[in-house]
């Protein structure tokens, strides 16, 4: 495993690259490696710094799909181009010696670009299922990534799906719903993906045009509702992992469930009027997630 002092000194301002990038995006709702082993903390940064670059590229202004798709397809040939010992940018320079050091399958990299993919062609989903499974390759993959970096699973090919990976899966695809409930106000643009499934919308008596228009209903506050009681059935299911992986990754996960209910709690608390007023946790709110956290860990 990488282990930050250990990084060759060639590498080392690729690393630190990725690093600024992973801080720059830090997501709430996502671990961010403050309790994890120092020697995954660089790995992570490197993924993180392939997603969240590869993300922009989905929300270009002014740019038609064909040209964002080039830039992704453009962005997973490089990927492979590294793999192969010919890295181009700090990024890839940086996951190339991931790759290479940790035996990280470079399949769950190409996953999380095919949800991307999904973000320019797919921008409606017809149901809460079809959704979760945009969530098995926009979330799901990080997960696998860091309980392989972990060493909490050993990988097989065509090998038979662990307990581990279905908590996990359940638990990181309840944190990407929950980051799409909560930024519903950022995607009212016409060529911007509605995560609404349209099952549910058609249910409540919601249209797009009230999510274009940012204009709050209480058909959509219902809707967001029904959302948000179904993701927490998702953390919970996935709430096992929590007792199936070691210290400190289990505080890691624990404390990311806690803020992504606190998140659910928010919603819920505002009757699903996020369109205007995106729930952000406050300092004290995070830290009081980070204390329940060690609670439940605790408890299990």
């Amino acid at each position: 495993m990488i282990a930050c002092e250990t990084v060759p000194t060639r590498l080392r301002h690729d690393f630190r690259y990725c690093r600024a990038i992973a801080l720059d995006r830090e997501e709430e709702l996502l671990p961010h490696s403050r309790f994890v082993s120092r020697r995954v903390r660089p790995c992570w940064d490197a993924i993180f710094a392939f997603m969240w670059t590869a993300r922009d590229f989905t929300g270009l202004k002014d740019r038609d799909d064909d040209f964002k798709l080039q830039l992704v397809d453009d962005w997973a040939r490089r990927l492979d181009q590294a793999r192969s010992g010919h890295a181009d940018h700090p990024i890839f320079r940086a996951l190339a010696y991931v790759l290479e050091v940790t035996l990280l399958q470079e399949r769950w990299l190409h996953e999380l670009l095919i949800a991307m993919r999904m973000d320019i062609t797919n921008r409606r989903h017809a149901s809460l299922p079809d959704l979760l499974d945009y969530c098995r390759f926009a979330a799901n993959p990080l997960g696998r990534m860091i309980l392989h970096l972990g060493h909490e699973v050993s990988w097989a090919e065509g090998g038979p799906e662990t307990d581990k990976e279905r908590h996990s899966d359940a638990l990181w695809s309840a944190m990407r719903l929950t980051c799409l409930w909560r930024d519903m106000g950022r995607h009212t643009r016409p060529d911007s993906p509605i995560y609404l499934p349209l099952e549910e919308m058609e249910i409540f008596g919601v249209t797009e045009e009230m999510v274009l228009a940012r204009r709050y209903t209480p058909m959509l506050g219902s809707l967001l509702i029904h959302l948000v009681e179904r993701t927490r059935v998702l953390f919970f299911e996935g709430e096992p992992l929590l007792a199936e992986v070691a210290w400190p990754l289990r505080l890691e996960l624990a404390a990311a469930m806690e803020r992504g209910l606190a998140i659910l709690d928010r919603i819920e608390a505002c009757g699903g009027n996020v369109l205007r007023n995106r729930p952000v946790l406050t300092q004290k709110e995070r830290l009081t997630c980070l204390w329940r956290a060690f609670g439940r860990v605790s408890a299990g």
